[in-house]
């Protein structure tokens, strides 16, 4: 019927969101404006296509109006510029002006994950490679990050390389080196690529079930309050600014099944300051002293997770069986630690980030390491980069009660972001 066709036409357009990107508002930053009816991860879905293109969020302004949703971003590229290349505007627009769900990318089809968790060690990544080269598998993709003695990674296998019996005989050996020589848990999970649609949202998932929480190290400032009066739980949010830091905050709300209604994201002289506006997806607020203490600890996690300190090496070499095998094993055998690492081939070319520190997180690596390193793989293939520390600062008695909200209060963190989304036209009413 013509009528019914009308009303599915008016339900998608009310259903699309509406992306506006603009270089004209902001002297520094180009304008991401994206407009849409409010649903479950739509703020998620916003900051995950920013964070993959590598652009920096340098301040933000988060509005839910009823059923209505706003987000506004001011971004640049990594180097501070606006954005100008026309092919990444239009891949933002098409990313969030898209009313269906995201298609599974090409790139994962025929592939099977390996999911690794387990007790951290020098030369432990070095072993799960040899391992996989033993057998004759080649990897595709990898990503692996290490926190506080704990290691999660993503393996990513052409199916042909991972049937049913090959995958237990991985199993069978990685397991062991996993758990290591102590107690603690560690294993071995294959599933098709397609069910991880986002390797550094699945990544946070393994962290966060592994439940990495000794804290012998400084942490990052985070707050949680109450406002009952309007029924929010009130997230602050201060630390140095880094790449993807919002999308690290925001996928853990989202995965630890938190609503964000409002929200303000500052950067300044290299420090970050973003406060949320939560609810649990039912509507009601946080309640409990010891929930407002958990939401704190996974976030300081999930922040820490990627503020590397120590050196950046990239590879970009032609891809060869044993590749990965052979340069994590050199980096075992001058003592360095592998922190963070993102592997991915290209038709013949295999380009390797590796984030390695000394024998122990965040100790120095000296030079005759790197140069060693250089030796072994080739100095015209390895571009070497330091990342300076940047440790958080201890939290000092006459600060705590800035930290618990003394200093800062609610009043102000209310005022701070009704002002902003009022002035904005964000919002009508509170």
């Amino acid at each position: 019927m013509e009528w019914l066709d009308e009303y599915e036409k008016l339900v998608i357009r009310m259903d699309t969101p509406k992306v506006v990107i603009d270089n004209a508002v902001c002297p520094t930053a180009t304008l991401v404006q994206v407009d849409s009816a409010r649903k479950r991860g739509v703020l998620l879905d916003a900051v995950q296509v920013l964070a993959d293109l590598d652009l920096s969020v340098k301040k933000a302004y988060i509005s839910s109006d009823g059923r209505w949703f706003m987000d506004v971003f001011h971004v640049t590229d990594r180097l501070g510029r606006k954005l100008t290349d026309d092919s990444v505007i239009s891949y933002i627009q098409q990313s969030l002006g898209t009313w269906t769900e995201p298609s599974q990318p090409a790139a994962l089809e025929g592939l099977t994950v390996l999911e690794l968790t387990g007790a951290d060690r020098t030369g432990l990544i070095s072993e799960v490679f040899a391992v996989l080269a033993d057998m004759g598998c080649s990897v595709v993709d990898a990503r692996a990050w290490s926190h506080r003695g704990r290691l999660a990674c993503l393996v990513y296998l052409r199916d042909e390389d991972a049937d049913a019996v090959r995958v237990a005989r991985i199993e069978t050996r990685l397991a062991p080196l996993l758990r290591g020589d102590s107690d603690a848990s560690g294993g071995v999970v294959a599933v098709p690529a397609c069910s991880v649609p986002h390797a550094d949202r699945r990544l946070h998932q393994l962290m966060y079930g592994d439940r990495d929480q000794d804290r012998a190290l400084p942490t990052p400032s985070v707050s949680v309050e109450s406002w009952a009066e309007r029924g929010y739980s009130v997230v602050t949010v201060q630390c140095p600014d880094r790449p993807k830091l919002l999308y690290d905050v925001v996928c853990t709300l989202t995965d630890m099944d938190y609503l964000v209604f409002h929200g303000t994201i500052d950067t300044n002289c290299g420090e970050a300051r973003q406060e949320f506006y939560i609810r649990h997806a039912d509507g009601s607020p946080i309640c409990s002293e010891a929930e407002m203490q958990r939401v704190s600890q996974c976030l300081q996690d999930a922040i820490e997770r990627r503020s590397f300190e120590g050196v950046r090496m990239e590879l970009r070499t032609p891809d060869r069986p044993g590749l990965l095998s052979d340069v994590t094993r050199t980096f075992r055998e001058n003592g360095l630690l592998v922190a963070q690492a993102e592997v991915s081939t290209k038709g013949d070319m295999a380009s390797n980030v590796f984030y390695v520190t000394g024998t122990t997180a965040g100790q120095e690596v000296h030079q005759s390491a790197i140069e060693a390193v250089r030796e072994r793989v080739g100095i015209d293939s390895l571009v070497v980069e330091e990342h300076r520390p940047q440790l958080y600062q201890k939290t000092q008695p006459d600060d705590q009660d800035d930290r618990n909200g003394g200093g800062i209060g609610l009043v102000h963190l209310g005022n701070f972001v009704k002002r902003n989304l009022y002035h904005l036209g964000l919002i009508k009413s509170w």
